[in-house]
C-alpha cells in the first residue's frame, strides 16, 4: 500500500488541445458516463470535500469504471479542460489501490510516476519508484517490464530527464542480468524508446554496437522489431534517405518487408506530403503480393488534407467515388487515392455476406478511410444486388460503427456521425439500430430499391 496522504496539489498548466487527426478519429470522450459525472462534481467542489467524493466514488463504482477514470486522468493527452484534474490521479490511485480486487499494474504505476514527474512532484515521484522496486524485489522479468513501461510513458510525454533515468535502469539490467529474456526485452525497449524520442540514429548506433559486441562482449542480433522502430523513427523526421537505407538493410539481413513495414513507410511519406513516393510504394506493395490492411487505408487517407477536411467539417461531401475523384480531389491527393483504389479493396476483411445479413464493420478505420470504404461498399452493394432475385437478397443490411450496446462510454463515434450524415445527404434507408446504437440497419430489399434509384455515375 502506498504511503501517500490524500491531498490535492496544484498542477502546472497542461496541454489542452490534441491534434486535429487524433481528436476526430477517436471517440470524443473516453470516460464512462459515471466517471464523467464524478469528474464534473470534482470541478465544482472545494478541496475539503475532494477526499470524501473520491472515497465514495471508489466505494460505489465497479472496477471497470474506476480504472477507466484513472486511465483518463493519467493520459498524456488529457481530454479534460480543468488543469487541476491531473493532480487528482494520485489520490484516486491511492484509494483504488486499497481495494481488495486491485492488482498491482506496471502500466498504471509507470503512467502515474511520469505524470508526477511532469507535475514536478518529485518527492512523490521518487517514493513511487522506490516502492515499485521494493515490491518487485529483484524479480528481473518484472523489473524489466516495469522499466520498459516507464521508458515508454516518459517518451509519450517527451520528458528527457525522466526518460534518461529509465533508460539508465534498463541499460543496467541489460549488462548485469544473466537472463537472455531480460537482456532482449531491455534492448528492445531502449531502441524503441530512443526512436520515440526522435533519436533514431542513436538507436541505430546502439543496435550496431550490440551486434558487434559492446565493451562487455554482449552480443545481441537485431530483430525486425528494432529495424521497424528505426525505420519509422527516420520516417517521422522526414529523413527518407535513412529510411530507405534501413529498408534495404532489412532485406539484406533476410527480413521480410511485410504489411506493417509498408504501412510505416506509407505513413512516413504521407506525413510529409510525398505523394509520388506513396504511389511508388503502393505499387511495390501490390506487385510484391503484400496484403493491404485497415492501417494501409488509414495511412493513405490520413495524408489527404482535403478528404480529412471534408469528413471533419461534413461539408461538401462527395457521395460517390466518381464525384470524389473527378471533382473533390486534385494533384497528389487524387493520385494517391486512385492508386489505392486500383491496388486493393479489403471487403474480405471487413464485410460478411450471407443470406441472412450483410455486415460492414468499420472498427479500426479512421474518418477518411471509413468515408472511402463506405463509398466503395455502396458500389459493391449495387453490383451484387442489381441482378439478385428476392431469394438472393440478404434479409438485413448492417453497418457497424462502434460505441454500441456493449459500451458505457460517453460520447459518439465520429465514424457514426459521418455515416449518419452520408445517409441523410443520400436519403438512404439505413437507420440507427434501436437495440444497438453503434449500428445502422435496413432491410435488404429496401436497400436494393434505394440503390437502384440512385442516379450516380458509379451506379450506371
Amino acid at each position: 500500500m502506498t504511503t501517500f496522504q490524500l491531498q490535492i496539489q496544484q498542477c502546472p498548466l497542461l496541454p489542452q488541445l490534441q491534434t486535429q487527426l487524433v481528436r476526430n478519429n477517436a471517440i470524443r470522450c473516453t470516460l464512462t458516463k459515471q466517471g464523467q459525472r464524478f469528474l464534473t462534481k470534482l470541478t465544482t467542489t472545494t478541496n475539503n470535500n475532494t477526499d470524501t467524493l473520491i472515497r465514495k466514488f471508489v466505494q460505489s463504482s465497479p472496477k471497470s469504471v474506476l480504472l477507466s477514470t484513472l486511465t483518463h486522468l493519467l493520459s498524456p493527452t488529457p481530454h479534460h479542460n480543468n488543469n487541476n484534474l491531473s493532480s487528482l490521479a494520485l489520490p484516486l490511485y491511492t484509494r483504488i489501490s486499497e481495494s481488495q480486487w486491485y492488482t498491482w499494474n506496471p502500466t498504471i504505476i509507470a503512467d502515474l510516476i511520469t505524470l508526477l514527474h511532469k507535475l514536478q512532484l518529485y518527492t512523490e515521484y521518487q517514493t513511487l519508484i522506490s516502492e515499485a522496486i521494493s515490491k518487485l524485489n529483484n524479480r528481473e522479468r518484472e523489473l524489466v517490464q516495469f522499466y520498459s513501461k516507464l521508458l515508454e510513458s516518459h517518451s509519450k510525454r517527451a520528458s528527457q530527464t525522466g526518460f534518461d533515468s529509465a533508460y539508465f535502469s534498463l541499460n543496467n539490467l541489460l549488462h548485469t542480468s544473466s537472463s537472455l529474456y531480460v537482456k532482449r526485452r531491455a534492448y528492445e525497449s531502449m531502441v524503441s524508446g530512443l526512436c520515440a524520442m526522435d533519436k533514431p540514429r542513436e538507436a541505430e548506433n546502439l543496435i550496431q554496437g550490440f551486434k558487434d559486441g559492446d565493451e562487455k562482449k554482449i552480443q545481441i542480433q537485431p530483430s525486425g522489431f528494432e529495424f521497424k522502430s528505426i525505420l519509422y523513427g527516420y520516417g517521422r523526421l522526414g529523413l527518407f534517405h535513412d529510411l530507405l537505407r534501413v529498408v534495404d538493410q532489412m532485406e539484406k539481413n533476410g527480413f521480410v518487408i511485410d504489411t506493417v513495414c509498408y504501412n510505416m513507410v506509407l505513413s512516413s511519406f504521407g506525413i510529409h506530403g510525398e505523394y509520388v513516393e506513396m504511389v511508388s510504394w503502393l505499387r511495390r506493395m501490390r506487385n510484391s503480393g503484400v496484403p493491404f490492411s485497415i492501417r494501409t487505408y488509414n495511412s493513405v487517407l490520413n495524408s489527404c488534407p482535403t478528404v480529412m477536411r471534408k469528413v471533419v467539417e461534413l461539408n461538401d461531401l462527395a457521395l460517390s467515388i466518381d464525384e470524389l475523384l473527378n471533382a473533390g480531389l486534385e494533384g497528389g491527393e487524387a493520385m494517391v487515392v486512385k492508386e489505392l483504389l486500383s491496388c486493393s479493396v479489403i471487403f474480405d476483411e471487413v464485410m460478411v455476406w450471407d443470406s441472412k445479413e450483410v455486415k460492414l464493420d468499420l472498427h479500426g478505420f479512421h474518418l477518411g478511410s471509413a468515408y472511402l470504404v463506405m463509398l466503395l461498399w455502396l458500389e459493391e452493394m449495387h453490383k451484387r444486388l442489381l441482378n439478385a432475385s428476392n431469394y438472393e437478397i440478404p434479409a438485413e443490411i448492417t453497418v457497424v460503427c462502434g460505441v454500441g450496446k456493449h459500451s458505457n462510454v460517453r460520447g459518439e463515434s465520429p465514424v457514426k456521425v459521418l455515416v449518419k450524415e452520408m445517409m441523410m445527404k443520400m436519403k438512404g434507408p439505413l437507420r440507427i439500430d434501436r437495440k444497438n446504437n453503434g449500428c445502422f440497419i435496413a432491410k435488404g430489399k429496401t436497400v436494393k430499391i434505394w440503390l437502384c434509384e440512385l442516379r450516380k455515375p458509379q451506379f450506371h
